[in-house]
């Protein structure tokens, strides 16, 4: 077993810095001894991570459900200062169109009377540089470069996009959306779901990247996932797992595994309790396709390898 702090620095200097930073992407599943630890580790780690410049997002199996990776991303996007990185991306094409904001505020009137411009004339220099960086970044799917460019444009104050359909976007992001055809003027029209969601949270590990952060780093908590049976009314909280949405879980894992090579700047790390490892019915047994591809059938009984996909830390 790795000590926590041992294994948290590992991942800091193998991976956070030099790899994943630089574009590269991982999934870690980590077993820690007890509830102590594990806490001990994702707070270690997610330290780690916001040092080395990532967006730290922490989604629990207790609080979303995991088994529907829509909801994880919804979570991860709560978590998300949009605004803050759609005034970064609007900065920045402001700066290559050749007109940098002054200070913080990247109003088109006020950068117009800055330039002594005409209003008009400087929108559409700076929409055809957000064109440009964010409607033709290929690196993120349509609906998510859309989204993106409206968060933009909305920075700039100019009547291109109201704030009911800047709302509309940021609740469209984190599954708040009640009518998808609010965001028709924004040409968005499609719901975040299964089919999608995979896309959108790869596209927002670029988005990070381009954006002067470092990129995603994702704690998946799935601890919950262990519990074979809901305690009495009273002593219950959150969301509690049948054994269908436990497989449907480890499904959304075993694609994640898959997907790997389509990440980029992003990290994920799956944190899971004892019983993981030792459950037949409810834990890695219990789903073969991801046993198969992060189980260390062969392994030293005296030295542990960092680099595996399946990692048992020691007690903190």
């Amino acid at each position: 077993m790795i000590p926590v702090e041992d294994y948290v620095a590992f991942l800091e200097r193998d991976y956070l810095h030099g790899y994943v930073d630089a574009g590269g992407a991982a999934l870690k599943f980590v077993v820690p001894p007890e509830d102590a630890s594990a806490a001990v580790f994702m707070e270690r780690f997610a330290a780690a991570a916001s040092s080395a410049g990532f967006v730290v997002a922490n989604v629990a199996a207790a609080e979303a459900r995991v088994h529907l990776l829509e909801q994880v991303f919804f979570e991860v996007a709560r978590q998300v200062d949009w605004d803050a990185l759609a005034r970064v991306a609007t900065r920045a094409a402001l700066a290559t169109a050749g007109y940098p904001a002054p200070d913080e505020r990247v109003a088109l009137d006020a950068l117009a009377s800055h330039y002594g411009l005409e209003p008009r004339e400087l929108k559409r220099d700076v929409d055809r540089q957000l064109q440009q960086q964010v409607h033709r970044d290929y690196a993120m799917v349509q609906e998510f470069r859309t989204a993106m460019l409206r968060l933009c444009q909305a920075q700039l104050r100019s009547g291109q996009v109201v704030d009911a359909e800047h709302a509309a976007v940021l609740d469209w992001l984190r599954g708040d959306l009640r009518q998808i055809s609010v965001l028709k003027s924004a040409l968005i029209f499609r719901r975040i779901g299964r089919h999608n969601a995979r896309h959108l949270l790869f596209s927002l590990a670029h988005w990070l990247a381009v954006n002067d952060r470092a990129g995603l780093a994702l704690v998946l908590d799935i601890r919950r996932l262990g519990f074979a049976r809901r305690p009495s009314p009273e002593e219950r909280h959150g969301h509690y797992y049948t054994k269908a949405a436990l497989l449907d879980a480890y499904e959304v894992f075993r694609q994640l595994v898959d997907n790997t090579d389509e990440m980029a700047n992003c990290m994920v790390v799956v944190v899971g309790s004892p019983a993981f490892l030792s459950d037949t019915p409810r834990g890695l047994d219990a789903y073969q396709a991801l046993k198969l591809r992060i189980f260390d059938e062969v392994r030293d009984v005296k030295r542990d390898n960092p680099y595996s996909s399946l990692v048992r830390l020691g007690t903190a």
